[in-house]
């Protein structure tokens, strides 16, 4: 997708540069990363930045510069790209089904070779030649990606873990094959002695365990890692879904449906209740209720007549519209809103497993020890064997499986724990922002409050009972699509009597008969309020409640309130944040009153009412530039932009999937107390996060060194790789049975 970036050029660069986003493939770590950007960097006025999670590079360049020079640079490089054209589709929710085959023949081929080679009771005579066939399978076809993206790095003089997997598979198989031909290994009755120096065992010794081990181990990381990428894109998805498919076009009075993408700027369409508005436009004809919340956040419908604007993907709820398209494609503010959504996520710096960071250091310098020893071992006058056994051990010890596994396995059990409390964590670069938060923006129509209007409030002028005046506005209501009238239907309950010469009359109200009296609910009209109605309606606005009035006869009778109510912990939720060092603020497209009153009742300060899609997201950039870490609460298309462009994205699960998509934590049960337990469990997993790369780097670290010295031969450095990753996961493991701990009752309620 190349387009001119908009607020790119004020850090000074020229004037003339465009974007360009390409899918890069390939990429399995830092290493990668960096050839990637270093590569695209030595382009004339180009600059890029590539995203592992994402495998998208975002880049900046000169309108000389064409795609195809940037996709060559990168195939230069060792890798693929294409550019994203903005209608790819998101990438499978499940793994490719080769890939899951290829991991379960691997498991299955290696499991008898590791049971075989480190449980000496178990090796009956013969083993060792029948743990080769199943070992040259996952040697050559298994780990037939590593060998691959090795050679392709060396071809390009470069080296990733990949690298490593790949020597220390062909290393241990191939001084296998040497013993079982060559150095004595090869006796039926022979058995694997346990000794933790390099030359014990005068080549009695194979390391078939580990030629199969690793990429086990690896693989089995790798594609738990997929899991998590493999719903990157879904925002954008959801996004291109909401609007609608078909048109209802007029033209000389004839009615006809086409694609709404033929749909062009100027023509007239028909919407019926029930539809979505096609695109962008003014209504010319008729009046309706318009459910707008999914862009604008607000609850109330906003009533449309002639000389209205109105939105495209916005639901008509009243009556039918003829509307006049001003704006089509990617023009309309739909369009807009995911354009923001692309850039905020391409823009967003994700944190790389800390594994991958020290990659390209991490296994230049292992591949030099491992020549080192060998050399060195060789210029005392050691044996071949002896000096090629300790470079093989340092090859061994040195795979990254315990790192591999650190983090993946951790995010596996949260995320199975955490499903099971109602929290739906994406991936690790979550935790790792969740570490830093220190300020919550909470969206309120469908976060703090329930996003369905509900009678608040009756108060009824002299005379009249409010019960009475319910049922039979009720009774009239029942026959309404309106959200008003259906709110007033509930809240009179069930066994309504019928109405007849039943009346809507879009944007003023409802008429009919009930049991021979004359029932309208309309508009209140302050002139004609008695001063009890219109004492009432000045708290309702003032609370940010809808006001209808409910007259008998045509006479007021009561003024009837409806508004969102706050959600059942919306209290507990916020007193229990704030107690965790978490500044709150409450930022809503819904209208100020509105916005006060639910503000007032948590006790939150700040409060920013009727704020568009594009003011969300600024105020979250303007906190960041304050140096604030932010995450933000929402659940409608209106908070995508917010919810992608914040340090941390949190979607309620009852919302819509376009916010869900862009949130990097959803709060599945869309119970606003599960934010309480996603803080507190997102620490918990990175702490564990912490202690296992803890533990995978201090693992390499003392074992190095003794492989280099001689002190450890491959045997004993298989067992330790294979321990470490046992390790990794039994910590990761413990997640599964964590228990979110509530700190303070909570109990207390705020004042009316």
């Amino acid at each position: 997708m190349t387009a001119r970036p908009e607020g790119l050029l004020a850090d000074g660069r020229p004037d003339g540069l465009v974007t360009t986003d390409l899918a890069v493939g390939g990429m399995t770590c830092a290493a990668c990363v960096a050839r990637v950007e270093k590569k695209l960097g030595r382009l004339p006025g180009v600059g890029a930045g590539v995203n592992l999670a994402t495998g998208r590079a975002r880049v900046l360049h000169p309108a000389g510069v064409t795609v195809a020079e940037l996709v060559g640079a990168v195939e230069a490089a060792g890798y693929t790209a294409e550019e994203v054209t903005g209608r790819e589709p998101a990438p499978p929710d499940r793994a490719d089904p080769d890939e899951r085959l290829l991991l379960l023949l691997v498991a299955l081929t290696s499991a008898p070779v590791i049971l075989l080679s480190m449980v000496p009771a178990l090796e009956v005579p013969g083993w060792q030649w029948a743990c080769l066939a199943p070992a040259a399978f996952v040697v050559t076809i298994g780990s037939r990606t590593f060998h691959r993206r090795a050679w392709q790095g060396l071809r390009h003089a470069t080296v990733t873990m990949d690298t490593l997997v790949s020597l220390g598979v062909l290393a241990s198989f191939g001084w296998s094959a040497y013993a079982l031909l060559f150095g004595g290994a090869g006796q039926l009755g022979m058995r694997m002695p346990f000794s933790l120096t390099a030359g014990a065992g005068d080549g009695a010794h194979v390391y078939l365990e580990a030629a199969v081990g690793v990429p086990l181990f690896v693989l089995g990381g790798r594609h738990l890692e997929g899991r998590v990428r493999r719903r990157t894109g879904s925002a954008l998805r959801a996004l291109a879904e909401l609007g609608a498919k078909e048109v209802c076009v007029r033209e000389d009075g004839v009615e006809r449906m086409i694609p709404v993408g033929h749909l062009l700027p100027g023509r007239e369409f028909v919407v019926r209740p029930g539809e979505r508005i096609a695109t962008d436009g003014v209504v010319l004809d008729g009046a309706s209720a318009l459910d707008t919340s999914l862009l604008t956040g607000e609850s109330t419908p906003v009533e449309t007549g002639p000389g209205d604007r109105v939105t495209g993907a916005t639901l008509n709820v009243g009556g039918t519209l003829l509307v006049r398209a001003t704006a089509v494609g990617a023009d309309t503010q739909l369009a807009r809103i995911t354009a923001l959504v692309t850039a905020a996520q391409a823009g967003k710096a994700r944190a790389q497993r800390l594994a991958d960071t020290v990659a390209g250091v991490f296994v230049p310098v292992v591949l030099g020890i491992a020549a080192g020893v060998l050399g060195f071992w060789l210029g005392r006058g050691a044996g071949a064997q002896e000096a090629l056994t300790a470079a093989v051990a340092v090859l061994v010890v040195a795979c990254p499986c315990a790192l591999g596994l650190a983090t993946p396995t951790a995010l596996l059990a949260a995320t199975g724990r955490g499903a099971e409390l109602g929290v739906l964590v994406r991936g690790p670069e979550v935790l790792e922002s969740l570490r830093r938060v220190d300020t919550v923006v909470l969206d309120k129509t469908g976060t703090l409050t329930a996003g369905r209007m509900r009678l608040t409030a009756c108060t009824p002028a002299p005379g009249f009972e409010p019960a009475e005046v319910l049922r039979l506005a009720g009774a009239v209501e029942q026959r309404s699509e309106h959200p008003v009238g259906r709110a007033l239907a509930a809240a009179a309950g069930p066994g309504l009597p019928a109405a007849a010469d039943f009346r809507s009359m879009p944007g003023t109200g409802v008429r009919g008969t009930v049991e021979g009296r004359r029932v309208e609910v309309v508009r209140p009209d302050p002139a004609a309020l008695p001063p009890e109605l219109r004492a009432a309606r000045a708290a309702a606005e003032a609370a940010g409640w809808t006001a209808v009035v409910a007259e008998l006869d045509g006479r007021p009778a009561a003024l009837l309130a409806l508004g969102d109510t706050l959600r059942p912990g919306a209290y507990r939720a916020v007193h229990r944040l704030r107690a965790m060092g978490l500044e709150l603020l409450l930022v809503t497209g819904d209208q100020p009153g509105a916005a006060r009153a639910v503000a007032e009742q948590l006790g939150i300060s700040e409060v920013h009412a009727g704020a568009s899609p594009e003011r969300k997201a600024g105020i979250v950039a303007e906190l960041q530039a304050a140096g604030r870490s932010v995450a933000v609460v929402g659940d409608g298309v209106n908070d995508a932009v917010a919810l992608a462009a914040a340090d941390l994205g949190i979607a309620m699960g009852g919302g819509t999937d376009t916010a869900i998509g862009a949130a990097g934590l959803t709060l599945v049960a869309g119970d606003i107390e599960s934010l309480v337990v996603a803080v507190r469990l997102a620490r918990r997993t990175l702490a564990t996060i912490r202690t296992n790369l803890v533990w995978a780097f201090g693992y390499n670290a003392a074992l190095l060194p003794l492989a280099a010295a001689g002190l450890l031969n491959p045997m004993v450095a298989a067992l330790a790789m294979s321990a470490s990753s046992v390790l990794v996961v039994a910590n990761s493991l413990r997640l599964r049975a964590w228990r979110p701990v509530t700190r303070g009752s909570g109990r207390a309620r705020p004042g009316r």
